[in-house]
């Protein structure tokens, strides 16, 4: 049997790459490229992220998101969440997180989770994927920091998200 007959005759690999997403950067964005060669479907999920202060609502982050997942016809899905990752995981039929990693303090972070969420639900597997190192400095925080100041964050972002990001004329 050949490896196309196996894929077919198997459900399919899902994996589900979560986070706030605030904004989507090239990093995320490799990433999800990266991982969608990997699984026959990723799932991008949004969170919901009551916990922090976001500069997009949801909504226009799962947006920002589809239009670049729009590039990956038919393997890149974007859903909102809300709750335990595993939780969703389950719902969707995920075999596996995909977590990216830029540095030893995201691989801290990221390991420690990893830890947890197997035991939370061992059936699911957490990949760590490493960007390309000319975006591995890019992170959602510093994006938004830089774009409030009035910096040019044009290599970091979609020019969907840079044109988002541009600070808004004060109403008179």
């Amino acid at each position: 049997m050949n490896a196309d007959a196996s894929r077919t005759a198997r459900s399919p690999r899902v994996a589900v790459y979560s986070g706030t997403f605030d904004p989507w950067t090239l990093g995320h964005d490799d990433v999800a490229r990266r991982a969608a060669q990997l699984f026959d479907e990723v799932i991008v999920a949004v969170a919901m992220a009551h916990h922090k202060k976001t500069r997009f609502s949801l909504q226009e982050r799962m947006d920002l998101v589809a239009d670049a997942g729009a590039a990956m016809p038919g393997r890149v899905r974007v859903l909102p969440f809300d709750g335990l990752i595993m939780d969703f995981c389950r719902q969707q039929g995920a075999h596996a997180v995909v977590r990216g990693i830029r540095n030893m303090t995201d691989f801290d972070y990221e390991a420690q989770m990893a830890a947890m969420n197997r035991k939370l639900y061992p059936a699911v597997e957490t990949v760590f994927l490493l960007p390309q190192a000319e975006l591995q400095c890019i992170s959602s925080t510093l994006v938004r920091e830089i774009a409030m100041l009035g910096g040019d964050v044009s290599q970091m972002v979609s020019p969907a998200v840079a044109q988002r990001l541009q600070p808004q004329p004060l109403q008179a």
